[in-house]
């Protein structure tokens, strides 16, 4: 294959800005088609975008004989049966994070991938953003010795009651969670790749505030192989802003942002460095070109189905009591 030729279900606000265009910017990519249920709004965003087709039926976008893969960016309720469809109908696919709801979906995608022979890619864009590019560069390259620890500490405040619908994003029955899972997965899967797998977890999670059902404050420590401990805090119900990773080695520290364009902060013996590691205007055009670098056979990609669901462990693990308790269920 020397060209993908792309379809998206789901042509909602992530694919405005933050993936749609790279589908179209990504060397040997195009993106032929879009399906929303809405077709008004699916024939909009082809106007808007410049795509010759649009749906209002997933089947048929699926079926369309000029789709060659599938972008799958709808709420995680419906990740695992889009994902498992596609795939079926011998098509590779591209899907949003988090993966799914839990990693028993997940496991179910990942069959359906293995049947078929077929890859599933996640969107996890921060594993090929140049800016975390640079992280792991830095890490591996022994800027602050060998790896010791790490600490994560994601903090928004409660959101204000504005009335209409609850946003899907804190609704467990839909997102598998609340803005951890869709917040907090994007750095736990970082640090799968910065620093490897998690090999055991605990912690805890609450709802403190009553803004919405999911929970807004997750504790966890964790534990990488023999040698790497880490903390995380989450509290989505606190009075500030703050966002950092801090990982610390035995002759420094690289502090930085999970969402943010400020500097990274290397400090060691020598003193302390900004490096500057802003956003690209297309977040996740990065990782769509080694996805399609990986499906014309020129490179690999970072984010896998087999990776993301390691994250997807990490939060039922650290979400498994909350649920039981609060009766969530999928």
């Amino acid at each position: 294959m020397e060209t993908v030729r792309w379809g998206i279900i789901g042509v909602g606000n992530v694919t405005e800005v933050k993936s749609g265009p790279g589908f179209q910017q990504a060397e040997g990519s195009e993106l032929v088609a879009v399906m929303r249920r809405n077709g008004e709004l699916a024939a909009d965003y082809a106007r808007r975008h410049g795509v010759p087709r649009w749906y209002d039926d997933a089947d048929a976008l699926i079926a369309d004989p000029d789709v060659d893969a599938v972008y799958i960016a709808t709420p995680p309720d419906s990740h695992a049966e889009y994902t498992v469809r596609v795939l079926e109908a011998g098509k590779p696919v591209y899907v949003e994070k988090p993966m799914a709801r839990t990693a028993a979906e997940c496991e179910e995608m990942l069959s359906a991938s293995r049947r078929s022979g077929l890859p599933l890619f996640v969107a996890y864009y921060r594993r090929a953003m140049p800016r975390f590019v640079k992280a792991k560069d830095l890490l591996d390259g022994g800027a602050i010795g060998a790896v010791r620890a790490f600490r994560i500490e994601n903090f928004q405040p409660a959101p204000i009651d504005e009335g209409g619908d609850m946003p899907w994003r804190v609704r467990p029955e839909v997102a598998g969670g609340g803005h951890f899972v869709d917040l907090g997965s994007h750095t736990l899967d970082l640090i799968d790749h910065l620093l490897g797998p998690v090999a055991r977890v605990h912690g805890f999670a609450k709802n403190t505030s009553a803004a919405y059902p999911a929970e807004d404050l997750v504790s966890a420590t964790f534990e990488l192989g023999s040698a790497v401990v880490g903390t995380g805090l989450w509290c989505y119900a606190a009075g500030e802003f703050r966002d950092e990773v801090e990982i610390i080695g035995t002759d420094g520290q690289l502090t930085f942002s999970s969402f943010g364009e400020e500097p990274l902060r290397l400090r060691t013996a020598a003193g302390t460095e900004k490096i500057d590691a802003p956003y690209p205007a297309t977040v996740q055009q990065p990782l769509i070109q080694t996805v399609v670098d990986e499906l014309c056979g020129r490179g690999t990609s970072p984010s896998t189905g087999e990776s993301a669901a390691r994250t997807a462990r990490v939060v039922d693990a650290l979400l498994g009591s909350y649920r039981r308790e609060h009766g969530i269920s999928f």
